[in-house]
């Protein structure tokens, strides 16, 4: 039988905190979602001045990101080359969602919504946290 990693409660408290380290940094605040491998929600924060729409944006963009195992970035790019993958299913093609991977799987994906060109580079400091903090130590 294969083990299969999955996210902890504590990983995501580290993703998020350092989320909201950027966010501070940069003057922002979005809706933060986390997803495990099966798109499951984990974790979402809506900061009052966020639309509740940006809630189901996020979810997406963390979906397509633990789904296709790499940034919604990339499925952006690819409809732009091809239109017919804006029929991949639960892909959002939009900046914002990052997989998050532990010993090279994928055990899920962070997104942020809301706040337009900093949704993928807050999502990406919340995924290097989680890889800094699961290094092996040594």
């Amino acid at each position: 039988m294969r083990m299969k990693p999955t996210l902890t409660q504590d990983d995501v408290a580290i993703m998020i905190a350092a989320c909201h380290a950027k966010e501070q940094e940069l003057g922002l605040r979005g809706t933060i979602a986390v997803v495990d491998f099966g798109g499951d929600l984990l974790f979402l924060t809506r900061p009052d001045t966020q639309s509740p729409n940006s809630v189901e944006v996020a979810l997406r963009k963390a979906r397509t990101a633990a789904f296709r195992e790499r940034p919604s970035s990339s499925l952006e790019s690819r409809v732009k080359e091809r239109p017919g993958w804006l029929m991949f299913p639960n892909g959002l093609p939009m900046s914002g969602g990052i997989p998050l991977f532990f010993n090279g799987e994928c055990v899920g994906g962070i997104a942020v919504s809301g706040i337009a060109d900093d949704d993928e580079i807050v999502a990406k400091v919340g995924a290097d946290a989680l890889s800094k903090a699961t290094l092996p130590a040594g």
